[in-house]
């Protein structure tokens, strides 16, 4: 068996390599959990021998991962944004795709003081990236999961989102009929009911609530435009994540409930992955 750091993560990487797109990213990262290290410590120090409790931590958390589970689930932690966040089976985990999001968002032309409403937050790391790059906004996080948005109230004190007032609504249900807001974002599920992607990979371990709309995937989205000129400034943003294969559907969505300036944007995969406009305010 092997004992030196360098051996231990090939070993660990070809064992991962049957269901992971990056199995050495998988087992560094693991490593470096089980050592209380960063992976730069990893590729200083690949001579090193764990002892006997690291090499039985880390043996654990492969065949862990070898069965299935997420490292993010793992390790408790997912990296979005730069920030840490805290993860369990309770909620989505981040995804780089979705760092796009608070990207598009951060290029609109809002007020310094904008009023900003972040529905289905999850983990909070939509809301809390862009309370860290625009401490002035007002930024509302809602989540209909009562365990959801308690991951999501202590990543946001833990990493100092003092601009975010977290609240437990079924999207705009809880919030007062005169809320306005200058912009909303949302990562909403649209996975369809019977896509076969969801008995694969990392998905098989979250809540399929933050996952499955409905027979077509659309179901949350054609909740979220409907409602939402309801809750927009006239001029007000809308922006949302959706399947590859949904940007059409939802732009002509967002044309029958009078928004303009529609677009779509591709993630770095060239993939449709978010689209959005801005209320016409008719």
């Amino acid at each position: 068996m092997p004992t030196r750091l360098r051996d231990l993560l090939d070993d660990a990487a070809g064992r991962l390599a049957k269901l992971s797109d990056n199995p050495r990213l998988d087992a560094e990262v693991l490593m470096a959990h089980v050592l209380g290290r960063d992976r730069s410590w990893l590729y200083a120090w690949p001579e090193y021998q764990p002892d006997e409790s690291e090499l039985a931590g880390f043996a654990r958390l492969v065949d862990a991962r070898e069965a299935g589970r997420p490292v993010a689930h793992l390790t408790g932690r997912r990296e979005f944004w730069s920030l840490p966040f805290a993860v369990d089976e309770h909620v989505l985990i981040p995804r780089p795709e979705t760092e796009q999001l608070v990207e598009i968002a951060l290029a609109l032309d809002l007020p310094p003081a904008a009023r900003v409403l972040d529905l289905g937050t999850g983990s909070g790391a939509i809301a809390i990236a862009l309370a860290g790059q625009r401490p002035g906004w007002r930024i509302t996080a809602v989540e209909r999961s009562a365990a959801a948005l308690d991951v999501a109230r202590a990543n946001a004190r833990r990493l100092g989102a003092g601009n975010v007032h977290l609240l437990c609504s079924d999207w705009f249900t809880a919030l007062p009929a005169d809320a306005r807001f200058e912009l909303i974002v949302a990562n909403p599920p649209y996975i369809a009911a019977g896509d076969p992607h969801l008995a694969r990979g990392d998905v098989r371990f979250e809540p399929r609530s933050a996952l499955v709309a409905g027979g077509d995937g659309l179901d949350d989205l054609r909740r979220i435009i409907a409602a939402a000129p309801g809750f927009l400034t006239a001029g007000g943003w809308l922006w949302l994540e959706h399947g590859a294969a949904q940007a059409a559907a939802v732009q002509a969505l967002l044309r029958a409930h009078a928004f303009a300036d529609i677009a779509t944007r591709s993630d770095l995969a060239g993939l449709a992955r978010h689209s959005g406009g801005r209320f016409s305010g008719a």
